[in-house]
């Protein structure tokens, strides 16, 4: 029998998987800000129209995800079991899920106009949008085949390929949108069209770089071998553990947007504020996700390897890491605050005496956001480990739902605090699902046994 693991071993080997994880996340939002950066430099109207297009795409993609997140705690158990053909069959029949979602998906993308004008954005704003969206809405299935096999790659511990391949996106990305969106070296100017080629680039870059490297560096598993054949059993696992991570993502981004338009219903200084705060929030919080994925992987090899304890001292480890750097970014945003915020606006621009003091005073309320909010996801990636997602998913969806959203409106609005009421309303919702999702899985979660092995055919 081999030796527990110290908890010096349990950090490494979770930060050791959690580092790199955390590091393509970043990546990931070094890409968003050079779209931002440079649409906003071609032109205003072209920025509202993407970033109305991206939250569209992004809500579909981040409900689509929810196969390619529920992969990582099943293929984890499976390689503690040595079961390759598991491994193989589980993410193959993720890669048909993904796609199968993607093609259900694409006549909403591509008919996005009629929705936008419905929901009452401008006709100009919306005609924009809906051309970003007829060319960067494609990219839906590469994007989900990257999320399938940055999955399958972390959970066979292998995060490092999955750093750089995101890392080597970033400078295809502001190359191509450089190109594309301004007219640059010969290329053709297409502005919003530009930077929806651009987009498609990089999903694609970034897919094909990932299926090179996991068809060579895990051959074993011949990954791509009868792709096109099914298997039933593989793709009912995968559904039935997926399907509800993707509506607990679905209900955490309609949280945020419910927040974001009661914020709209105060004005735009508040409004802005709170978009300076969360963005702040988000940046930090990727690390928590980065964590939460490296937990889940962590979890699953206990979990297939029936190690009770190992699983207890794994998630104690983790839970401890990320409470300290949640900590970490708590005291700062308390003891920075204005400077933070002041980041986000130019000196000179006539709305910062009024927004800054907003934004710095939610910021304060963002360290008790960061703490819950790190709480929850680290949660859910312990409960993902050990395949436990339909309840968590009921537990997020009345957090959520039902405390967060009730809590923010009769704060912000019937008791007057305002900005501050409704940040506070999400701040107790976030730590009710902490609260719930964590007693699930130290009281029940963590001594589930092991389901047996799947029928090695495949």
């Amino acid at each position: 029998m081999a030796r527990p693991l110290s908890i010096a071993q349990h950090a490494r080997a979770t930060l050791a998987l959690g580092l790199p994880l955390v590091g393509s996340l970043l990546a990931q939002s070094a890409i968003q800000v050079t779209d931002t950066i440079m649409l906003g430099w071609y032109g205003v109207a072209e920025l509202a129209a993407v970033v109305l297009a991206g939250s569209f795409w992004f809500t579909l993609f981040i409900m689509g995800s929810g196969f390619a997140m529920g992969l990582m705690g099943l293929v984890a158990s499976a390689a503690a079991r040595d079961d390759d053909a598991e491994v193989r069959r589980t993410t193959r029949m993720a890669l048909w899920l993904s796609a199968l979602f993607a093609a259900l998906a694409m006549p909403l993308i591509l008919g996005a106009e009629p929705v936008l004008l419905a929901a009452g954005q401008s006709r100009a704003v919306a005609a924009l949008a809906d051309d970003y969206l007829r060319v960067a809405g494609w990219g839906i299935f590469p994007a989900l085949g990257v999320m399938v096999l940055k999955s399958y790659l972390a959970a066979l511990e292998r995060t490092q390929f999955v750093l750089w391949a995101t890392v080597a996106a970033v400078p295809v990305n502001a190359l191509v949108n450089y190109a594309l969106i301004f007219g640059n070296w010969g290329a053709p100017e297409m502005g919003v069209r530009g930077a929806a080629l651009a987009s498609l680039t990089v999903h694609g870059f970034t897919f094909a770089l990932l299926c090179l490297h996991a068809a060579r560096a895990t051959a074993q598993y011949a990954l791509f071998a009868r792709l096109w054949r099914p298997d039933w059993g593989g793709f009912a696992r995968v559904f039935r553990i997926g399907w509800p991570i993707g509506l607990t993502n679905l209900a955490e981004v309609g949280l945020f947007s419910a927040a974001a338009v009661m914020m709209g219903w105060l004005g735009t200084y508040p409004l802005a504020a709170h978009g300076i705060a969360i963005q702040i929030a988000s940046l930090t919080f990727l690390v928590h996700v980065g964590l939460s994925n490296a937990a889940t992987v962590r979890a699953g090899r206990a979990f297939g390897r029936g190690d009770e304890a190992g699983l207890r001292r794994g998630a104690l480890v983790a839970l401890g890491i990320s409470a300290t750097l949640a900590l970490a970014a708590a005291a700062m945003f308390y003891a920075f605050p204005e400077e933070l915020a002041g980041l986000f606006l130019d000196p000179a621009d006539p709305a910062r005496p009024q927004v800054i003091p907003i934004a710095a005073r939610l910021l304060m309320f963002a360290a008790l956001f960061q703490l819950a909010d790190a709480a929850q996801v680290m949660a859910l990636g312990l409960l993902r480990g050990v395949q436990d997602t339909r309840v968590p998913m009921w537990m997020a969806a009345f957090s959520y739902w039902g405390i967060a959203i009730p809590a923010s409106y009769a704060l912000g609005f019937p008791l007057g605090y305002g900005p501050y009421g409704i940040w506070a309303g999400l701040v107790i919702g976030l730590a009710a699902a902490a609260l719930s999702m964590s007693v699930r899985f130290w009281t029940r979660s963590v001594r589930i046994a092991p389901a047996a092995p799947a029928d090695p055919a495949g």
